[in-house]
């Protein structure tokens, strides 16, 4: 076989293991030698419609089985798969399609673009029984593009995160040697497939080992215990604002978690007080650190050591290097570098540069402490990006979209504590003399423009910012502030 990427995948498990269940999706089983022979099918559409080795294939809609056979289809021809965050708005979305060069798009929400084959959910079934279910051994190796996943921007358009075929299988490995993953897995992918944690750390190695996973539609609390309870789930990953809502439920004290056997957070630290409400029913968080440039892992906090090492990121995963740009206990940079680190940014040869130093080490710009143990506690960004819900907020975006309001004159956007998200956006915006501007205004002006969570929860009408003796805003000073008491 030619191909020795993902694309290959689906034909090996399909030969090892044609019976078992691959997916379950509102309750329907697909057993691995049906999802290959749709592969199969897509993949011959897809080529019929003109998608080529290294063209990109866009997907926008919430976790389906057609995410993972799309996927599938488009590394076994070798093209680029190109997830999009079904969360963002028409401009957003507009964006990445252009800058991806995508020259065909799978989707199940409403999208205004000229890319041919666009196919609605709605034919997809039409569209796949076109093809015809017929081998593709497109020659690809582990150092060819498999996807790019797109990270917002700190300078107002988001980068496109390259990762190869090499990036995700080492990933794989890495996630392997650190969670006892087994071919009898059942897996929760309730995260949604475009993040980097849902798709890499659960969907592909329960993929490797020939498990079932279980796919979610969006993220709801009572329809995560009743598919944990009615499929026996063993595993499943969340950000902690997930785990927080199941914890929060009535159904907590009674629910039947007897199946599980992980649990797996990251995205943003999780709450002491959380680890140890799931640790007195039993439960241990398997914890790690890393961000869609390194496929995701980099640091991981095994189940064996969660309650000794509350709330440590870990230590670096097997096959990769981490170190802390600082002397032992003090705060520094964390840089990475393995065989799951980017290559770098599609078609952003600056940024690209700019990310690495010393050679092949790749800046996270985030900052962490390492202790004796060798065990990573992350303690700030050096970056400003913040997360709400699990998803990655950069202020310089939000403030951007801000100025476009013409009573405006400058904005600074900083992360704020919520009990709920973990994070929300607090800003702080000065107006244009002689024009009034009402607090209210700003998220109104920004519906639509923005991501919902990308939109600040507080606003705060000032007449100056901080700033620095080079003139820069400093934002300590503004996020030491006190919250208001409304929102």
């Amino acid at each position: 076989m030619r191909n020795r990427g993902l694309g290959s995948w689906p034909a090996r498990r399909a030969a090892m293991s044609p019976g078992r269940t691959a997916l379950i999706f509102e309750d329907r089983p697909v057993t691995y030698a049906s999802l290959y022979q749709r592969i199969l099918r897509l993949a011959s559409a897809l080529r019929g419609a003109g998608v080529r080795r290294g063209d990109r294939v866009a997907y926008l809609g919430q976790n389906h089985p057609a995410f993972v056979e799309t996927m599938f289809a488009t590394y076994a021809l070798g093209a680029v798969f190109v997830p999009l965050n079904f969360r963002l708005t028409p401009p957003e979305i507009d964006y990445q399609l252009g800058h991806s060069g995508a020259v065909a798009l799978i989707h199940a929400l409403p999208v205004q673009t000229d890319i041919s084959p666009k196919v609605d959910l709605s034919s997809y079934d039409a569209f796949l029984a076109s093809g015809e279910p017929v081998e593709v051994d497109e020659p690809v190796d582990h150092d060819d593009v498999a996807c790019i996943l797109y990270t917002s921007g700190t300078t107002g358009n988001p980068k496109g995160a390259m990762l190869t075929h090499g990036n995700l299988i080492w990933n794989c490995y890495n996630l392997l040697v650190c969670v006892d993953v087994a071919s009898d897995e059942v897996t929760l992918v309730s995260a949604p497939l475009f993040h980097v944690a849902a798709l890499n750390q659960c969907l592909l190695p329960t993929f490797l080992k020939g498990g079932t996973s279980v796919i979610m539609p969006g993220w709801n609390v009572d329809g995560c215990f009743d598919l944990i309870a009615r499929h026996r789930v063993t595993w499943m990953f969340g950000v902690s604002t997930m785990f927080a809502g199941l914890s929060q439920s009535p159904r907590w004290p009674d629910a039947d978690l007897s199946s599980v056997r992980n649990l797996m957070t990251g995205g943003a630290s999780v709450p002491e007080a959380l680890i140890r409400t799931y640790q007195e029913r039993g439960l241990a968080f398997c914890q790690g650190y890393g961000m869609t440039e390194t496929a995701p892992g980099a640091t991981f906090l095994e189940a064996r050591e969660s309650r000794e090492h509350v709330g440590s990121a870990g230590l670096p995963v097997f096959f990769t290097d981490v170190r802390a740009d600082a002397e032992p206990g003090e705060p520094g940079e964390v840089l990475v570098r393995g065989p799951n680190v980017t290559p770098g940014y599609w078609n952003d040869p600056a940024a690209t540069a700019a990310a690495f130093v010393d050679g092949d080490w790749f800046r996270s710009g985030d900052l962490a402490v390492v202790d004796e143990h060798g065990h990573f506690r992350i303690v700030d960004r050096t970056k400003d990006m913040y997360i709400s819900g699990g998803e990655n907020v950069y202020p310089a975006e939000v403030e951007a979209a801000i100025f476009e309001h013409p009573a405006v004159a400058e904005a600074a956007v900083v992360g704020v504590p919520d009990e709920k998200w973990g994070e929300v956006g607090r800003a702080f915006v000065v107006p244009v003399p002689g024009q009034r501007l009402e607090p209210g205004e700003v998220p109104a002006f920004l519906a639509g423009r923005l991501a919902k969570y990308k939109i600040p929860v507080y606003v705060d009408v000032v007449d100056d910012l901080p700033r620095t003796g080079s003139n820069k805003v400093r934002k300590g000073p503004l996020r030491d502030l006190p919250l208001p008491r409304t929102r």
